[in-house]
């Protein structure tokens, strides 16, 4: 479906269902170079379960309008309008890699929008590798080669899917080179630069669920143990999926489905 974020059209997948006041909802927020699609499995399954799924396509993402937004903090007050736009309240909000940074700085700052928030293939700090940034600076396919090569475990580079006849690498790959030309720089630009991890930590009040890859490399998982340590203001668990990359709702999407709906049940 299409709604109107600050004059620009927003598009939000959601799992085939209308949009329903006064229910449950989810939001999906993507990582970097990405779109709503790596959620599909898991928007789905609630949309199908009488609860509000919002799998969302960030400004110059996926079928959204605007630009590619430059910070995440800009991220999050564009997640906060957008919650408002459909009319329904809060949300529990599950973030994957700059996804997860924009999730967190929406319920620290935002505290009325976000019921429960999902951290995946997160952590804080999130700097990203010069080579990286050059790359992804010059529109240069070597930028979505590197992001690949570090993003998925070595045993999900041959084979791995739970998807029968479906190749991680190559999917991803694909995903990526949609984007448009400066969206994957702005994108991991705005993780680089992003320096309030640990105070916005602090500051959520709503209850955090961690589901992490063991064999991340791009946000290992010492990285959200150190945000994790940060949020003392309220109650955090997790999981640790063994031999899983950053990927992870690609990776081992059913196992991270069923940590979500354990996670909604308390």
């Amino acid at each position: 479906m299409d709604t109107r974020v600050h004059g620009e059209t927003a598009y939000v997948y959601t799992g085939t269902h209308p949009v329903e006041p006064g229910r449950d909802t989810w939001l999906f927020v993507h990582g970097a170079g990405m779109d709503h699609s790596v959620w599909i499995l898991q928007s789905r399954y609630f949309a199908f379960h009488g609860q509000n799924a919002l799998a969302v396509d960030l400004p110059g993402h996926g079928r959204s309008g605007g630009e590619a937004i430059d910070s995440i903090e800009g991220q999050a007050d564009w997640l906060a309008a957008l919650l408002d736009s459909l009319e329904v309240g809060s949300a529990r909000v599950v973030g994957h890699s700059m996804g997860s940074l924009a999730a967190l700085d929406l319920a620290a700052r935002h505290p009325r929008c976000v019921d429960g928030l999902v951290l995946t293939g997160s952590g804080f700090p999130m700097p990203v590798a010069e080579p990286l940034l050059e790359a992804a600076r010059a529109d240069d396919h070597r930028a979505v080669e590197m992001i690949m090569n570090w993003s998925l475990s070595p045993q999900s580079h041959l084979g791995g899917n739970q998807a029968p006849g479906l190749w991680l690498y190559g999917q991803g790959e694909r995903l990526l080179e949609q984007a448009a030309p400066g969206v994957l720089f702005t994108d991991l630009s705005a993780c680089n630069a992003y320096q309030a991890g640990l105070e916005r930590a602090a500051e959520i009040r709503c209850p955090v669920h961690f589901i992490l890859g063991s064999a991340d490399m791009m946000t290992p998982p010492r990285a959200a143990a150190k945000l994790r340590g940060a949020m003392t203001g309220t109650t955090t668990s997790g999981v640790t999926l063994p031999g899983c990359g950053h990927m992870v709702p690609m990776e081992r999407p059913n196992e991270f489905l069923d940590s979500l709906i354990g996670f909604s049940r308390g």
